[in-house]
This record gives structure tokens, sequence and C-alpha cells, in this order.
């Protein structure tokens, strides 16, 4: 596979299947044999950004993306939340890797559903942050108007408050990667990504 990770408490269910028995979430990694279709350079990430967040704002809300290197291989980063598929209420945080090339690319992603009880984040951080303030314009295109709004309580600052929320264990996880995750070197020496047209 082009990217291993460190699955330390993820049982294996299949060759690119992982699950943390503890909290519902589930690792993929997958490998796409065709050009990718990011919407914008890796290098213009205003662009990126602006494009990425008004295609995820058909299914969900943008939370934030950025242009990394994962092992010293351009990446882009991406965070968001889409609700909760076949459910009234609860949402399903995403962090992922991209790792584009020419001709291909590999994708490490997390799923991270709100079980049990949902809203109890955005509950508590709505009653102390104001509800007159807790949608702001989205930040990569402040015309958006998408599925789920852009609030003041998806921002990593309040993670710490809600150690056991989705949200938080997504974006922690994202952070246990850039650390360890490794790059096969023959998938890195492909030729890298450049967008069409």
């Amino acid at each position: 596979m082009p990217i291993t990770f460190d699955t330390t408490g993820l049982e294996q269910r299949d060759t690119a299947v992982w699950v943390d028995p503890a909290t519902g979430a589930v690792v993929t990694l997958d490998y796409f044999d065709l050009p990718p279709d990011l919407p914008a350079a890796l290098e213009d990430v205003d662009l990126l950004r602006h494009r990425l967040a008004g295609f995820t704002a058909e299914a969900g809300c943008l939370i934030e993306a950025e242009v990394v290197r994962l092992d010293g291989v351009p990446a882009l980063y991406q965070l968001l939340k889409v609700p909760f598929p076949n459910r009234p209420s609860g949402q399903v945080f995403l962090a992922s890797y991209t790792v584009p090339r020419a001709g291909c690319s590999a994708v490490l992603k997390i799923q991270s559903p709100e079980l049990g009880t949902t809203g109890m984040r955005e509950a508590v951080l709505v009653a102390r942050l104001g509800h007159e303030n807790w949608v702001v314009p989205h930040p990569y295109a402040p015309e958006l108007k998408g599925v789920l709004p852009h609030h003041l309580g998806d921002a990593a600052e309040h993670d710490p408050q809600f150690p056991d929320h989705p949200l938080t264990r997504a974006r922690a996880w994202a952070r246990h990667v850039a650390l360890t995750g490794r790059v096969d070197p023959r998938f890195a020496a492909l030729p890298p990504f450049q967008p069409r047209g």
C-alpha cells in the first residue's frame, strides 16, 4: 500500500479497512489508479479550499482543509462533517489525507460517528457562546449555504473540553497520522499531481 500508519487500537477487518471497537470509527486506505479529481492545484490553496467547500456543502460542511506534507510528500488534509446517514440526528466527522500523484492517488480516511446522545458539544457551546453568533460565514467561501452550517462549535480550541467527541477524535487521529504516517518511496517518486485544464 502507498501509505502505512500506526494501527494501534484498531482491528483490521479487510486489507484496507480498520475499525476502532471502542468508538465505532472506521479507517480506510484507498488507492485510485486514475488521475486525481482535485479541483485545483495544491499550490493554489485559496482556490482549492473555496472549491472544496462548495463541493462539500452539497452533502455537509468542510471544517478544515490544509495542504501539508505527509512523510515529506505533498498531501491534502481535509476535515468535514456530514449528516449521519438514515438517522434523524447526529453527524459523522471525516478526516482524510489525499496524496495525489499525476496518474493516481492514495486516500487515508477516518469516519468518526456520533453515537448515543448527539449534539451535546453543540448544546454546551451554544449556551456558552450565544445562539445569535453561533453560525458564521464559511472561512473559505463566505457566500456558501450548505446542508450543514459552519459554526463556532467545530473550532479546534474546543476539543480539550470534549475529548470523547468524534470531531475531537478525528482531529487527534489526523495529528497522529501526520507524525507517524509513511509514504512508500516508490509512490512518492511518481510524477507530481497537476490539475487538468
